[in-house]
């Protein structure tokens, strides 16, 4: 019973894909416990044949006070000839001693320590992979979070960590990366995203190979899942076009990314060790005009023409916003009109005067009153001569009647 025991044990950890030895060391384990941890058992398991050995382990003393755990030093020497006193000697056990516990318990023993084992596995396989991207099979909704199967696994891919824009559904494939592998009491758990910004640069090192080898890097990624994506990259060997290997012949290979993703945006730029540079690059697909860096506050004072100042913003600060996630820098957007009005200086206001006539000079005026006095003057001869030539005209007119009264 025991043999048909482990062989069905052996076909059943062939199932589950863990080791011989690991199939080994947990029936050993499992009888361990079948046996009664009152007694001091060590189990021998062949597994290539499916037997094992059970051995009691006693202690040598002179004299035995519990015939359970202790031998006498002769009875010792007669299995073992160089034992001493303190010694542990193993005394081999029938194996049909398993008989009085009976198969039943043996048996959930060994399924329990098998599942600890699995448990085991899967945890040191994923934990590994954190990072990752994977495939797996939505299996079922629980509260909001999607279960997929992973095989040998499930992985918890949460709300939070879901793209907003995608939609979830039962026997749905997805992509996913693993972001942690915990231990807890049920076993291991896989908590992986579709919105993480490690799933955009794996799908870049699986689509491109210069980046797989090297030959091209990933300096930064900043992401709003579902909506857009800037990447900064940089060549590593001379020669080589970063950005053009990444978009790929007519943009084949950034579009398998973009449908991948269901659409996002992805703006790959080219890395700079020049901070101004590198923020101008940021900022596509705006043209830049000027930026000048201030270190102490870390901010960036970029300058662009009037007509991109909304593309360089974007849809509600979004390229900017993301601009400065990448490079690190505060962002501090202006127009060239902005910037020449801040530069130039006020015209004074202008105040209106009230037109005075000028004083006149003192000559002038010298002259003016003279010409005033020779004018009252001629009026008066004029006024003069006019009642002399009126006193002559009365004087000739009184005559001539006179004469004609004659």
């Amino acid at each position: 019973m025991n043999r048909e025991l482990v062989t069905g044990l052996a076909q059943l950890s062939a199932e589950k894909g863990l080791p011989k030895e690991v199939v080994g060391d947990i029936i050993a384990r499992a009888l361990k416990r079948a046996y009664g941890a009152e007694e001091n058992i060590d189990v021998k398991v062949d597994i290539t044949t499916g037997a094992f050995k059970v051995y009691l382990l006693k202690t040598v003393v002179e004299k035995v006070e519990d015939p359970k755990l202790q031998i006498e030093l002769k009875a010792a020497q007669r299995i073992k000839p160089d034992a001493q006193l303190g010694d542990i000697v193993p005394l081999e056990e029938s194996a049909a001693a398993l008989g009085r516990i009976g198969a039943q318990t043996a048996k959930q023993v060994i399924q329990q320590s098998l599942r600890e084992a699995e448990r085991e596995q899967v945890f040191a396989e994923y934990a590994n992979r954190e990072g990752d991207i994977i495939n797996g099979q939505i299996s079922r909704f629980d509260a909001g979070s999607a279960i997929m199967e992973l095989g040998k696994a499930e992985a918890i891919l949460p709300r939070s960590e879901q793209a907003p824009h995608e939609r979830y559904f039962i026997g749905q494939h997805r992509k996913v990366v693993v972001l942690e592998v915990r231990r807890t009491l049920r076993g291991p758990q896989i908590i992986v995203s579709r919105a993480h910004k490690a799933l955009v640069k794996r799908l870049f090192e699986y689509e491109v190979p210069e980046i797989f080898n090297g030959q091209v890097e990933i300096v930064g990624i900043a992401r709003e899942s579902g909506s857009r994506t800037k990447v900064a990259v940089r060549a590593r060997q001379p020669g080589i076009d970063a950005r053009g290997a990444c978009i790929g012949q007519r943009g084949l290979r950034v579009q398998a990314i973009v449908n991948e993703l269901g659409g996002e945006k992805i703006d790959i730029i080219e890395w700079s060790e020049k901070p101004e540079q590198y923020v101008a690059n940021a900022l596509e697909p705006a043209h830049v005009v000027r930026v000048d860096i201030v270190a102490d506050d870390k901010t960036a004072y970029v300058v662009v023409p009037d007509r991109q100042l909304s593309l360089a913003i974007g849809k509600e600060g979004q390229n900017a916003r993301l601009a400065a996630k990448l490079t690190g820098w505060r962002i501090d957007i202006r127009s060239e009109s902005e910037v020449r009005a801040e530069l130039e200086p006020e015209p004074e206001p202008e105040v209106e005067a009230v037109a005075a006539e000028p004083a006149p000079a003192p000559e002038a005026e010298d002259a003016e009153i003279r010409h005033d006095l020779v004018a009252e003057v001629e009026a008066e001869s004029a006024l003069a001569d006019e009642q002399e030539l009126d006193e002559e005209d009365r004087a000739l007119l009184g005559g001539k009647k006179k004469r004609e009264r004659r």
